[in-house]
Order: C-alpha cells, then sequence, then structure tokens
C-alpha cells in the first residue's frame, strides 16, 4: 500500500487536482469525490472480454444503434451494447431486426442484447448469433418495465418466477458456446416483490458471466434516485461481476457508486444522451485524471453533425435526420436561449437543414454546469405495474409468457 499513489495523502497532487476541479464543472454531491488511485478498479473480466475501463454503455432502443455506438466509441472506452433485439424476430430473420442486429466492422467487441420470453425462441435465436460468428457478447434484458410488456408476463415480470428465467439463460448460456453472457434486471416489481438477489443467483448458478442492476423497481419507472445499496447486496449474494446501473450522470458517479457498493462496474444509460463525451470523462477518472472542460456548444455542434452524418449513412437522409431530432433535443439541453433553437431542430429534414438551423447558434457559449444532472430521455414518472391476473399466485411455475409477450418488440 506504501507504493500507492493517494491524492489525499499528497499535498501537491491535491492542489494540482483542486486546480483542475475549480476549471472543470462539479455537481455538489462530487465535490469530495477523487479520481480513482492506481490499481484501485482492475480491468473487469466478462468471459474472455477484458474490461480495461470497466464501463458498458446501456441497451436503449432507438438510440443505441450502430451510430451512437460509433460516436460513443470515438470518445472512450468500455464495452458498447446494442439495442434490445427480440428473439423471435431475428429467428424469423426479420430484416429490420437484422439490420439492428448488425455491427460496423470496426465494432469490436461486437455486444448484443437480447430479448425473449420463450427458452426454444431463445435458444434459437442465439444459436443463430454464435454459430453465424455475429457476436462477440451476449446480453439479455429482465428489466423492462413497459407496461404492455410486463402486463403479458414479459419483461421485468420474467425474474418473478425464478424457474422461468432459469429455463431461458439456460437455453442462452447453452447455445453461446464460448461467448459470455450476461443479464440486466431491476430490483424487482415493486417495493414488496424484490427479485434481484434470486435473479443474481440464477445467473450464477446457470453459468453466466457477469450481471447487471438497474437500481430501481419496475414500479419506479426511471423516477426518483436509485437504490445503490441494492447493488452492494447483490455484490455480496454472488461471485460473478456485479454492474450496477443507475443515477450516472458525472464521471464521478462512476467513482462513487464503485466504492459505496463494491461492484465491478458501472453501467451508463440516460446520462450519455445528448452527451457521448462522458465516456471520455470516465476514462480521466478511471485512469486518475480530472476531465476535461465539458465542450463548448461549437465543439457540440460538431458532435452532433457526426451523430446526423453517421445516421444518414446508416438509414438514409431522410431518416437518419428524422430519427437525429430527439437526439438534438438531448445535446442543446440546458444551454441558454436554446428552446428556439430545438423547435427547429425537431423539424430537420435533411444535414442542409441541420447546418442551417446550427449555423445561428453562438459556438462559444460553455456547457452550463447546471445541466450536468438534467434528467434526458425517459420521463419521470412511477406506476402500478401490470401483470397477467393472478401472476403472483405461483411463482415456481415455469411456463413461458402467452404468445404476444414479444409483439411489442418486433424488429427489434
Amino acid at each position: 500500500m506504501d507504493d500507492l499513489w493517494c491524492p489525499a495523502r499528497d499535498a501537491r497532487v491535491e492542489l494540482v487536482f483542486n486546480l483542475a476541479m475549480a476549471m472543470a464543472p462539479i455537481g455538489e454531491i462530487n465535490k469530495d469525490v477523487l479520481p480513482a488511485q492506481p490499481g484501485e478498479f482492475p480491468p473487469v473480466a466478462i468471459g474472455d472480454l477484458s474490461l480495461r475501463v470497466p464501463v458498458i454503455l446501456a441497451p436503449m432502443a432507438g438510440i443505441t444503434n450502430t451510430p451512437f455506438r460509433t460516436l460513443c466509441r470515438e470518445f472512450g472506452a468500455g464495452l458498447y451494447v446494442s439495442e434490445m433485439i427480440t428473439a423471435r424476430a431475428l429467428v424469423e430473420r426479420n430484416p429490420k431486426t437484422l439490420k439492428l442486429a448488425s455491427f460496423a466492422p470496426e465494432e469490436q467487441p461486437r455486444s448484443l442484447q437480447l430479448y425473449g420470453v420463450d427458452p426454444h425462441y431463445v435458444g434459437e435465436a442465439v444459436a443463430f448469433l454464435a454459430g453465424e460468428g455475429r457476436i462477440d457478447h451476449l446480453d439479455m434484458n429482465f428489466g423492462c418495465p413497459v407496461r404492455k410488456v410486463t402486463r403479458k408476463g414479459g419483461g421485468a415480470a420474467i425474474p418473478v418466477k425464478p424457474r422461468l428465467l432459469a429455463n431461458i439463460v439456460r437455453a442462452a448460456v447453452k447455445h453461446a458456446g464460448n461467448i459470455p453472457v450476461t443479464i440486466k434486471f431491476r430490483i424487482g416489481i415493486n417495493d414488496d416483490v424484490h427479485t434481484f438477489l434470486d435473479s443474481g443467483r440464477v445467473a450464477e448458478q446457470e453459468g453466466c458471466a457477469a450481471v447487471a442492476l438497474h437500481a430501481r423497481t419496475a414500479a419506479q419507472l426511471y423516477d426518483g434516485e436509485a437504490d445503490w445499496d441494492a447493488i452492494a447486496e447483490l455484490k455480496q449474494a454472488v461471485k460473478i461481476p456485479v454492474f450496477g446501473n443507475g443515477d450516472i450522470w458525472e464521471a464521478w458517479d462512476a467513482l462513487r457508486m464503485m466504492r459505496h457498493t463494491g461492484c465491478d462496474g458501472v453501467v451508463v444509460g440516460r446520462g450519455c444522451l445528448g452527451r457521448p463525451w462522458l465516456f471520455r470523462d470516465l476514462a480521466d477518472v478511471f485512469d486518475g485524471r480530472a476531465p476535461e472542460m465539458p465542450p463548448r456548444f461549437g465543439e457540440v455542434i460538431k458532435i452532433m453533425q457526426r451523430h446526423a452524418e453517421l445516421l444518414a449513412e446508416w438509414q438514409g437522409e431522410r431518416w437518419g435526420l428524422r430519427a437525429f431530432r430527439k437526439q438534438s433535443t438531448w445535446y442543446t439541453k440546458g444551454f441558454p436561449q436554446s428552446a428556439k433553437l430545438r423547435s427547429e431542430l425537431i423539424r430537420v429534414n435533411t444535414l442542409g437543414d441541420l447546418e442551417g438551423v446550427l449555423s445561428q447558434a453562438d459556438p462559444a457559449l460553455e456547457f452550463p454546469a447546471s445541466a450536468l444532472r438534467v434528467p434526458r430521455g425517459k420521463k419521470s414518472g412511477t406506476q402500478k405495474v401490470a401483470l397477467p391476473e393472478g401472476y403472483l399466485d405461483d411463482r415456481m411455475d415455469d411456463t413461458p409468457p402467452v404468445p404476444g409477450a414479444e409483439d411489442e418488440f418486433s424488429g427489434g
């Protein structure tokens, strides 16, 4: 321990660090957080994969497609997971699903998230992906809280029935071969029905390489604060690596979560929307450095144009720019007098339109500190989780959900 560099014990280093902190905005909750010490957070192994920076991009429907993953990867190291792909649609070779399940040539490792409710279709889908060498890592979604999914017994409802969960995970691991399988889930249905410890144990018993916990219940949706104590509890319950998800808005949050919970890494979701440079900041703090200053609006404009160009190349200019509209609102959120700019950005149809709108903005505008922790993406609010009638009566039932439980995700 005497040879480790510790900022708290070195007055000179602490002075330099404080000067850097004075330059870059930081949330009040993180004002006393120091960068990682050498060796404090070692690389994380997920099967044969090794993550030097223990950060995973959370799968987000309609967002974490090839263009966005490419952009995020340009800013920093980590594991960048595809948006959710439906097992049955993949087995049926749905063209849209096949496109969403594809990767750019430079993407390594290729990480895909699969959603399925029936062990048969999951097994067939994984056999296809593994057999054709399409992926290097498979993640499975058992945390979707959307009402139209849970009311059919899918998504976050599946962990309520651990035997069903085990059957699905077993089918995936069996057909994945040497490809590591991980699963992602929530704390449970609500405050009365917690499933995360059972889910973690099932994952470990069935051969998963790691687990990720979004530290909210399905009833919470994306509201309130994530319960990081649940991540710590899960870490104590299993031996495989545990990744924590929830409320990583700044790079410093990742260090706070890992120190608080003992988890092996973090999953970043809404915090990087409109801020792909968050992955650069994460790499900095894990390497023992304070992050750079956030980009001024002129640099943000260049990032926006790069993102739009990637989308246009991937799905054509018309549809690519339509997809970019919601992204543009996240990039501009928090900047002074950006409301008028957003009202024009949500109507762009071409790259030329985008360039024309952005040319009106002031490139010298600084990224406002007040926008660091402004939620993006999913809206706040809680819900009463919809479940099939009598769903909680027999939690040992392993019958797959009724046909149609995957329909809401057809095509990805």
